[in-house]
């Protein structure tokens, strides 16, 4: 298709279609659906190997936990039980064949496993509810020609979604945790609905080459696909222009919803071009630029630590220990990626400048990076790697995840109390501190959340 241009020579697209790269890195007859067994899906989820240095992969596994000597009484919080999996009851009103997804509906109900997802959820679960969501609107429109549903099929097939990853064993929490509603399926305020008028109106070639091979090396930091999604997504925005009283105002916040409703759209698109595992690597990808830039834990107001560690010039165990006991509380929440962790700790140290700390307590103190995240007993963090990674299981290890102990590095003391986020893409920065790698068990954790 013949791409149309977009306001020619208006300064004002273009500016705002900056905008949007800078600030939105941040995603027919009905019939019953029938899930067939799962004898296809592998019993392992396997991660690409980690890289190969002078430390292999180190394998924690629940082996080395002792069994529990007494079977008579209920198994310890160590030993969660696992939901067992059934055959959801679908509305029967979803006209989606979910067999052709299956093998992406496996991977999301395991990535959201019942006892994990509230621990991964921000790193690992959501991003894959989220391509879930997009890879299902790509069926849809395969089998309808629409990219977007009717509010009424959202809700049966939003409904069948959440049942089906349920029934194999995800968390029933998946809506709230992740934020997501069956108006995620719907157009919003969009006004390019079904296939035709999108690739009327977008250069689809273009947007196909920049997005079948994503390099996880540069797309976050000199991104080919995303400023390739914002530009189709303000092309097809723009299409509300012929009439005149839909129009938005330039600059107004209902752009702004427009052209994001329009880039849900655009995903559709994609995932119905793309070859499933290629759209959902591509999906993963982009959440991980944006989840990377910021910090996901809650910080309560650290006045005890402000108390003690002010105007200190040498260690001080009253300081440390308050510091400690306050971070202890951050390592209860969840499990962060490395480049979340430098953010973490840059903005907690801020809070600590604001309040009038002004010497650096992580070094006083030896605070590392991966004491932010969620730890094995208290004794080692774990930090997850700034890529797209899943749950791993199998029946020797359990479920456990991929770790960068690489990052078992001094957390970095802000240089002033203005916090922003740090940019990642600087040479030498911490995020290129990689090698070495563990497999940290989730019956090492589980227990002290308990």
């Amino acid at each position: 298709m013949e791409h149309l241009p977009i306001m020619q020579g208006s300064l004002y697209n273009y500016f705002l279609i900056s905008i949007f790269l800078f600030c939105g890195f941040q995603e027919a007859e009905s019939q019953k659906t029938v899930l067939q067994p799962r004898s296809h899906v592998p019993d392992k989820f396997v991660l690409s190997d980690p890289p190969i240095g002078l430390f292999g992969p180190i394998e924690i596994s629940p082996s080395v936990v002792p069994r529990n000597p007494y079977p008579v009484e209920p198994l310890s919080p160590m030993y969660p039980s696992f939901p067992r999996t059934y055959e959801p009851v679908l509305t029967g009103k979803c006209p989606v064949n979910f067999s052709s997804i299956l093998n992406i509906v496996d991977k999301t109900a395991s990535d959201c496993s019942a006892p994990l997802a509230a621990l991964v959820g921000n790193v690992i679960c959501c991003p894959q509810v989220h391509s879930l969501l997009h890879i299902f609107q790509g069926a849809y429109s395969s089998e309808t020609d629409l990219l977007v549903l009717h509010q009424t099929e959202a809700d049966d097939c939003f409904s069948d979604v959440i049942s089906i990853l349920t029934s194999r064993g995800a968390n029933s929490t998946i809506p709230e945790l992740c934020s997501v509603k069956p108006s995620n399926l719907t157009d919003g305020s969009c006004p390019v609905k079904d296939v035709k008028s999108f690739e009327k109106v977008v250069n689809s070639s273009k947007l196909i080459d920049a997005c079948n091979t994503i390099d996880p090396l540069t797309e976050c930091c000199r991104p080919a696909c995303q400023p390739a999604i914002m530009q189709a997504a303000f092309a097809i925005s723009q299409s509300r222009n012929t009439n005149p009283e839909n129009s938005a105002i330039p600059g107004s916040s209902t752009s702004v919803d427009v052209v994001n409703d329009c880039k849900e759209v655009v995903y559709a698109w994609l995932s119905r071009k793309l070859p499933l595992e290629v759209a959902d690597t591509a999906f993963r990808m982009l959440s991980s630029c944006r989840v990377n830039k910021n910090c996901p834990l809650k910080f309560q107001e650290p006045s005890n630590v402000i108390k003690q560690c002010s105007d200190l010039a040498s260690p001080n165990p009253t300081c440390c220990a308050s510091l400690n006991t306050y971070i202890g509380t951050l390592q209860k929440q969840m499990l962060i990626t490395n480049k979340q962790a430098i953010n973490c700790a840059a903005f907690f140290g801020s809070m600590l400048q604001k309040g009038g700390v002004m010497t650096n307590i992580y070094e006083l103190c030896d605070v590392d990076l991966k004491d932010f995240s969620l730890q094995a007993y208290g004794q080692q963090g774990c930090l997850l790697r700034s890529l797209p990674a899943d749950v791993i299981f199998d029946n020797t290890t359990g479920v456990s995840f991929t770790c960068d102990l690489s990052d078992n590095i001094a957390a970095p003391w802000p240089s002033s109390s203005s916090f922003s986020s740090m940019s990642f893409c600087a040479p030498g920065n911490h995020a290129r501190r990689l090698g070495i790698f563990a497999h940290l068990s989730f019956y090492l954790v589980y227990g002290i959340l308990l």
